[in-house]
Order: C-alpha cells, then structure tokens, then sequence
C-alpha cells in the first residue's frame, strides 16, 4: 500500500508496533514506531502532521489463534482501534478506510457473497472485524466520520518488482506455506480438512492479490475525498479455487513434487467463500489486473525464493 501511494505522489505516514511487520518491507515515507492504542502517539502525529486520511490495515487475523485466544482479539482488533477512532475526532479526521475481511459472513448462505449478504461470523477474529464496522457507523452519525470498509477474500501474491511479499512469523498462509515447501524450508503442506462438502472435499477461497487489494484502496480514498460516502464494499477475483488445486497449480508453477498431507478441520473454517466485486467495479471503476491464479502465485514464488536464498546466506553466516 505503501508503494503504490508514494508511486502515485502522495505523502504517506507509517505507524506500525512492528509486532507482524518488518521495518525494512516498508519501501519509504515517514515511518514511526508505535501502537494504535497509544494515544500519546496518535495526538503527537495528528498534531504535528496534516492528515487527511487514515488506512487502518493493523489487526490480528489468524482464525485458529482468535478461537482460543478470543480476548486477544477483541483487545487489539477493536479496543485499539477505538482508540484510533477517538483520536481521530479529535483531531477533526473524518476519513477512514477499514481493512475488513471476508470472514464477517461467515457460513455462506448464498455463492457469490454479495455486500448485502447477512453478516454471522463464524469466528472472533470476523466478530471482531464486524464489531468496528458497527461501530463507523454509529461513528457517522455521532461524529460526521466517513468510511469504507474493504472486505478482503484472501489476500496472496506480491509485489512483480520482488521487493515486497509476505514474511509471517509463523506462517499460516497458504500460499507462502505450500512454496516454502518448494524452496525446501518445510517438508510438506497441511490440508486442514479434506471432507468438506466441495467437490474434492476441500475448502475453496476466492484469492486477491495483494496490488489489486492496494488500488482498491487508492479509489476508496479518492472516493471518500471527492464524495464523502460511507461504503462498503468486497475485495475478491469471485472465483473459488480449492486448497488442492492451489497445490497443483503451485507444483506447476515451481516443477516441485510439493507433498501434502491430510488433517483435521480447523474451527471456524467456512467451507466455500467467493465474493462478488461487482460493486466497488461499478461504482469506483475497481478492475483486478491479476484474475489469474497461475499468476498470483508466480508473483508469490519469485519472492519467496528471493527469501530463501536470504535465509540459507544468513544461515552460512
């Protein structure tokens, strides 16, 4: 996100606790260090720097995690963010774009989820995200704050120049998981669940990559600045591919064997999510220029061997 805004001329702040992140993926601008939840920052930043629009992407997202540790997710997915939002009123900041998530539905009743879909999490981690998006817009009304809630399916890929990817710490992606097989950092790939009411007992997602995500932000941010209407709106190709194709297209994209194993189900996984984006394409002019899914992992394997190739030079060291 960063590198897109900076690409398209716009000055831009980094506030991250580096928890999940990692100082040297951050390609530039004014980056600080230091928690959402930490109003002292917050009132110094939005003192002493002209802001216009705040991109709130920081939260914990794994599923698993968030079903046994719910407290930890409500804590830092909702209370620091309210944090944030008080801050912002009062600094008189009324533009906000929200990372949300796909996971706010839930169970699917109807493929492909469309904006409207009933909202039942199935999870803390989605309840939590749900919770903020209830709470903008009560926000509204109260404090005039204007939002759009970005509805993310499942982020993946990287950056083509290969200066960026994903780095998590552990990995539970994924796609980064069934590639660290290949560079040969991992021996095998889980399948969490393989008797899943799909056509080959797997869990099907609908992937986005990462560059899309980014630019659905900038027309978010455009939008609210020229308009200033609250919306809500999903972030997906609307295609669902299978955890096992994943793994075949991965094999075809690296010439990797890639072993897999079966395993249980994990708590809280829907067994088919795939979006309509017909909204943010018919309202923002939103169009994803990586539908492919060959594509999107290609862009995702060229980083990771970038990473491992670092890892075996620092390990030798």
């Amino acid at each position: 996100m960063v590198k897109q805004m900076l690409d398209a001329g716009y000055r831009v702040i980094t506030l991250d606790n580096l928890s999940t992140g990692h100082r040297d993926l951050v390609p530039g601008g004014l980056f600080i260090k230091g928690d959402i939840g930490n109003a002292v920052i917050l009132d110094q930043i939005f003192s002493e720097h002209r802001i216009n629009v705040v991109m709130h992407f920081a939260a914990y997202s794994l599923v698993g995690e968030s079903v046994k540790n719910p407290l930890k997710y409500y804590r830092n997915n909702l209370s620091e963010t309210i944090e944030l939002l008080m801050s912002m009123i009062r600094h008189k900041i009324i533009y906000f774009v929200f990372s949300s998530t796909a996971a706010v539905y839930g169970e699917p009743a109807k493929i492909p989820i469309t904006e409207e879909h009933p909202c039942s999490p199935a999870n803390p981690y989605g309840a939590s995200k749900l919770a903020v998006e209830s709470l903008l817009k009560y926000c509204e009304s109260a404090y005039g704050l204007k939002y759009a809630c970005l509805r993310y399916f499942n982020a993946a890929g990287a950056d083509e120049s290969g200066i960026i990817g994903e780095r998590h710490e552990p990995e539970t992606h994924l796609i980064p998981l069934i590639l660290k097989v290949a560079t040969g950092e991992i021996e095998n790939i889980k399948i969490f669940g393989t008797d899943y009411p799909t056509s080959d007992g797997t869990c099907i997602r609908d992937y986005i990559h990462v560059n899309d995500l980014s630019t659905a932000h900038i027309l978010a941010l455009e939008a609210l600045l020229s308009n200033g209407k609250s919306s809500v709106y999903n972030l997906g190709n609307s295609r669902g591919y299978s955890v096992r194709k994943i793994i075949d297209l991965a094999r075809k994209v690296t010439n990797h064997s890639i072993p897999s194993i079966s395993s249980k189900r994990r708590p809280g996984d829907p067994a088919v999510l795939i979006a309509s984006s017909e909204k943010i394409k018919s309202e923002l002019g939103w169009k994803p220029r990586y539908e492919d899914m060959e594509t999107i992992i290609r862009s995702a394997w060229i980083w990771h061997q970038k990473e491992a190739c670092q890892l075996k030079t620092e390990q030798k060291i």
